[in-house]
């Protein structure tokens, strides 16, 4: 793997692990640099991001090696080969888990009139309910961007993302949420 540490600068790179639960699966998304034609890019190699050993980035040590497996399935089969010695482009990728609190307010519900006699006595609802109640959740989300090796410009960025539940099987998200950024890579070489 390549360092350089200058491609970061500036630029938020985090390759969101999506995970598979109650939002109704993981939500990818790219983006091209306009006027960037990426199939002038058919060798590449990996970059480490800044300050590996920085301890909040541990949820990239745990699944580095099954992103950087899949990741290199999945551009093979793009037709990009693996050139750590010469590459024209290099990717990154970055991981992060949120903890996210949300609120909600319980439904009003109404009793029935109260009120008095007569013509001023009017009616006024009685009601329940109305109560705000905070959800905890967790969403997971992994980036991936790819950078020009002699210009240092981004080239490319893709990411997905979902919330996280206990049921979930981990490996098998994080190898669909590389999948599905790398479907949105608008590159397939021809063999």
């Amino acid at each position: 793997m390549t360092s350089i540490s200058s491609l970061k600068r500036g630029l938020s790179v985090t390759f969101f692990i999506l995970m598979v639960g109650c939002s109704g699966g993981i939500q990818t998304s790219s983006s091209t640099t306009k006027g960037v034609e990426l199939n002038k890019y058919k060798t590449y190699a990996w970059i480490k991001p800044d300050n590996p050993e920085d301890e909040s980035r541990k949820d990239d040590k745990l699944f580095s090696a099954l992103i950087l497996e899949t990741a290199n399935m999945e551009l093979k089969k793009k037709g990009f080969k693996l050139d750590p010695e010469n590459p024209e482009a290099v990717f990154v990728f970055d991981t992060k888990v949120e903890e996210r609190i949300t609120h909600t307010q319980n439904p009003y519900v109404y009793t029935g009139p109260y009120g008095g006699a007569g013509y001023y006595g009017g009616y006024y609802p009685q009601v329940s309910g109305g109560q705000f109640v905070a959800h905890e959740t967790v969403e997971g989300m992994l980036f991936i961007e790819m950078y020009d090796t002699k210009t240092q410009s981004l080239l490319w960025r893709g990411s997905a993302k979902e919330e996280i539940t206990k049921k979930n099987d981990v490996e098998a998200d994080v190898k669909k949420a590389v999948k599905q950024i790398f479907m949105r890579l608008p590159v397939k070489h021809k063999e």
